[in-house]
């Protein structure tokens, strides 16, 4: 039996579909990535956030059109399909959408260690913050093998709680403040940033709007997903957009840059304390943590229901080992071991790094498919895909610069792991092709 007789038509909601996309953006983005940006970017790291915004509402306009004209449960796989065909740019690209999304499994989980370690004298780099990493995306995986129903309802309602809670730290952060937004904007810019690290900071913040790419993966099942799906993106992205912003500001008029690195980690729990004092430290990381768990539970569910339709249509290979049960939990279970081993082994300034290089890649071979083979066929405006791949490229180069300077072993393990992807699924293609029938 194959996994896609699993997928029922219109099980998802316009308002479900948000709560996916949502769900996916907070868990990973303003709790892990806000410290990250602030190291590369000083005062104006709200302001990052903003941009960060823009540049993916470019890249978002691609994935409407593509929604638009082919929805799909394949999402993304799908789109690379119909813009190069069933090659190795597709599997490719495929392959790397799923492990920026592995990726962001690892550094959400990290997440989860830092900030629920803030409830206990322990330090910083605790070996405790690995550990309940892994814990959580254990949990995570027996909630996924329970079924979709416990997922789809847990999403909504974990959404509508994680909004709620960062909206009461954002505006309560800003009060505790003054009120004032204008207090909260910084008055001077850092003057030990260059414009290369300003631009390399919008590759964290683009990586944490990239949930919106969740809703793709579920467009055969939303209500009316001609129009459904491009709705549901723009709003996810509207509200992630707020959202970020207001905490931002929050967070740079409670603490000062050096007390943002200090706690890199877990920054808007340090935010909390001088705001609220203590309640409002337990209140923060009470809201990271349902944002860090429903976060994963989304992501995981997401990348197994991907990489189950590639495995169906060919483009990457699967073993049982023995196994029984359906494909999808299969790769429910290898999602979770690269998870762990990364949880495990890197930190959480090197598991953003790779998951943002590995999704801005992915994201220019998209955006070049579609405007080298299907711009006429979704009638897409050709300046706005442009500007998405133009924008996405100065991103990356700007990142992999600084990465160059002061974290080289990324860019190597990036090389690398790209390398192995590209010739695997091309050995792998060609091992299909002459098969015997």
């Amino acid at each position: 039996m194959t996994d896609m007789n699993n997928y029922k038509k219109n099980s998802l909601s316009l308002t479900g579909a948000v709560a996916l996309g949502t769900g996916v953006m907070i868990g990973a983005g303003i709790f892990a990535l806000l410290g990250q940006v602030a190291d590369l970017s000083g005062t104006l790291f709200p302001l990052a956030f903003l941009v960060g915004a823009v540049i993916s509402y470019f890249s978002a306009y691609t994935y409407i059109k593509l929604s638009n004209a082919y929805p799909s449960a394949g999402g993304i796989a799908m789109y690379l399909k119909k813009a190069y065909g069933p090659g190795t740019i597709t599997a490719a690209g495929s392959l790397l959408m799923a492990f920026s999304m592995v990726i962001g499994q690892s550094l959400v989980a990290r997440t989860f260690g830092a900030y629920t370690l803030q409830l206990f004298d322990v330090q910083k780099n605790s070996i405790w913050v690995p550990i309940l990493g892994v814990l959580l995306l254990v949990v995570a995986f027996l909630i996924n093998i329970s079924g979709n129903k416990v997922i789809g309802r847990s999403s909504l309602m974990m959404a509508v709680i994680k909004i709620g809670g960062l909206a009461i730290f954002a505006i309560g952060g800003l009060w505790a403040a003054g009120f004032s937004f204008a207090e909260a904007l910084p008055s001077s810019v850092s003057g030990d940033y260059t414009a290369t690290s300003y631009i390399a900071a919008l590759a964290f913040t683009i990586l944490a709007y990239k949930g919106f790419t969740t809703i793709t993966n579920s467009g055969g099942e939303i209500v009316n997903p001609n129009k459904n799906v491009g709705r549901a993106i723009m709003i996810s992205l509207f509200i992630c957009t707020l959202v970020y912003l207001l905490v931002a500001l929050a967070v740079s008029a409670n603490l000062s840059i050096p007390e943002i690195l200090a706690a890199k980690d877990f920054s808007l729990a340090e935010a909390s304390k001088p705001a609220f004092g203590k309640y409002g430290l337990w209140f923060t990381v009470g809201i990271a943590i349902v944002a860090t768990i429903s976060g994963v539970i989304a992501s995981m569910f997401a990348v197994s229901r991907m990489t189950a339709m590639l495995t169906e249509i060919d483009l990457i290979p699967h073993t049982h080992f023995g196994m029984p049960g359906r494909l999808q939990k299969h790769m429910l279970i290898y999602t979770m071991i690269i998870a762990i081993t990364l949880t495990a082994f890197f930190d959480l300034t090197r598991i953003a790094s790779l998951g943002a290089i590995f999704y801005l890649t992915m994201d220019v071979i998209l955006q070049w498919g579609v405007l080298k083979n299907l711009r006429k066929k979704i009638n897409v405006n050709v300046a706005i895909v442009i500007a998405a791949i133009l924008l996405d490229l100065i991103v990356l180069g700007a990142f992999l610069w600084i990465k160059v300077s002061n974290d080289f072993l990324v860019i190597v393990v990036s090389i690398v792991l790209m390398f192995l992807v590209f010739v695997g699924e091309r050995r792998f293609l060609q091992w299909k092709t002459d098969e015997p029938e």
